[in-house]
């Protein structure tokens, strides 16, 4: 289940582009459907179903310009877990060091999302 949305960057390359931040209650939770809808100015992304509060950001004039164009945008997520990705309180040395470093892994998802005015 969603514990919480945040949205963290919003841009324009093509169509407009929202970077957020989704934080899950367990690993195994797969229950993510995001719906997004514009009243006046404001871009709000909840989850279906879920009563949790809605991330909303002020579009500027050409954002909602293309937003109202497309009538779409380009929903970015970067999933977390609620204590599995935190704050470490206790840091190793960084062992990701060498031309032959491995990056750990990111949850991250990317997708087309249809807009409700």
């Amino acid at each position: 289940m969603v514990k919480s949305i945040e949205i963290t960057k919003t841009s324009i390359k093509d169509r407009l582009i929202i970077d957020s931040e989704v934080w899950m209650e367990h690993p195994d939770d797969h229950d993510f459907q995001p719906r997004a809808k514009i009243e006046g100015k404001k871009l709000m992304i909840h989850n279906a179903g879920t009563p949790i509060k809605p991330a909303d950001v002020d579009l500027n004039e050409e954002e909602f310009h293309v937003a109202e164009r497309d009538r779409l945008f380009e929903l970015r997520v970067k999933f977390g877990v609620t204590g599995m990705h935190g704050v470490l309180t206790n840091r190793n040395p960084n062992p990701r060091m060498g031309p032959n470093a491995k990056k750990l892994a990111e949850s991250r998802w990317k997708t087309l999302l249809p807009i409700d005015f």
